[in-house]
């Protein structure tokens, strides 16, 4: 598979170090206005820390044309079955970036959760409708996580009919797991 080059200078020939002014800064920091505590020297890895010196627009568009190297699912097709290379459509990324989500802590307060955990038994309910399953989870991830769950789930659905020790293998293609065959 061929890819198409970006139509922008050849980003991997310089470093981002490479590039900029000196007393440029992408980000400046307000002065602190508290007590000052340095820190031990023993916690010091060195003197001084090289950081690039590039402006905020330098540092996106650097950023932005390198990420524009990578192959991934809204650049072209990816041949491969990969459990973590799926289609997610963009209004999943606009309700999980809304207000509500975006800032959900794992950690939050019960009463601070609710929209969320409302939204989610919604979910769950809405899912389970749609596919006729007396239940559904929402725990386990992608990947190994979430195969490992669906063969626990067919696991238990076999023993519960009966069929288990007649029932042994899983026949898993190729294209399953296309990034590490």
């Amino acid at each position: 598979m061929t890819l198409p080059r970006p139509r922008t200078e050849d980003f991997g020939a310089r470093l981002s170090f490479d590039r900029g002014s000196p007393g440029r800064r992408a980000v400046d920091v307000p002065a602190w206005g508290g007590d000052e505590r340095p820190l031990p020297d023993s916690h010091l890895l060195r003197d001084s820390l090289r950081l690039p010196e590039l402006s905020q627009g330098e540092l996106v568009r650097y950023y932005t044309a390198l990420s524009a190297r990578n192959f991934g699912i809204d650049s072209g097709t990816y041949p491969l079955g990969s459990c973590t290379m799926k289609y997610n459509p963009k209004v999943d990324d606009l309700v999980a970036s809304s207000a509500g989500f975006a800032t959900a802590h794992p950690q939050s307060p019960e009463e601070e959760a609710q929209g969320t955990l409302r939204t989610l038994l919604e979910l769950r309910r809405g899912l389970g409708e749609a596919t006729g399953l007396p239940a559904v989870s929402l725990a386990p991830a992608a990947g190994a996580q979430g195969e490992l769950a669906g063969v626990l789930m067919i696991t238990r659905a076999l023993e519960d009919r009966g069929e288990l020790e007649t029932r042994r293998r899983i026949l898993v293609p190729d294209s399953a797991h296309g990034t590490n065959p």
